[in-house]
């Protein structure tokens, strides 16, 4: 036995001592040993890494679930899809930040019908995900109706093996000609 400066203990064995057909039959064991280790430790990464579809799905249904508690005003589920560190650009070019956001979305003065989002992409980059497409967003506001329509990029970020949305931007479309 010998250990090397990194403090790695290893055993050397000298196959002179061996005799000549044990040293083939000992060569192909060690070969087949090598090659079920590369395969069971690649075969663990392959398991370990979901792949593009299975991520677009996880991305798609954190996107939904969040609309969703977005427009029945469910703060646990608004709060707990967003970073710590998140930030709205909103169409205006205003900046706010994660408490400001919540706090006027989940105004109970604040009214949103249920939407379906149109042209809904998802686009990933690593552990970064854009989520884009288009609202028509229709409710009420301190009792008056309103209407929009806004393209959005909701960006994601992969953190500990969590998807959290750190930012979003919105931007009004023209309005629709009759």
């Amino acid at each position: 036995m010998r250990i090397d400066r990194n403090g790695v203990r290893s055993v050397i064995v000298s196959v002179s001592n061996f005799p000549r057909g044990n040293i083939m039959r000992i060569s192909k064991i060690l070969q087949a040993v090598v090659v079920t280790a590369l395969l069971v430790s690649g075969a663990s990464q392959v398991a370990a890494a979901p792949s593009d579809a299975d991520t677009i799905r996880e991305l798609t249904a954190l996107s939904n679930a969040w609309d969703k508690a977005i427009v029945t005003h469910d703060l646990a589920g608004i709060e707990g899809n967003m970073a710590p560190d998140f930030k709205q650009v909103r169409g205006n070019g205003m900046v706010v930040n994660r408490a400001d956001f919540i706090r006027d979305i989940n105004d109970p003065s604040l009214k949103i019908d249920p939407y379906v989002v149109e042209d809904f992409n998802v686009h990933l980059l690593g552990d970064t995900a854009l989520l884009y497409g288009r609202i028509r967003m229709t409710g009420e506001d301190e009792g008056k109706r309103f209407q929009s329509h806004f393209r959005y990029i909701d960006i994601y970020v992969r953190r500990g093996g969590k998807w959290k949305v750190v930012s979003v931007q919105v931007t009004p479309m023209p309005a629709d000609k009759k």
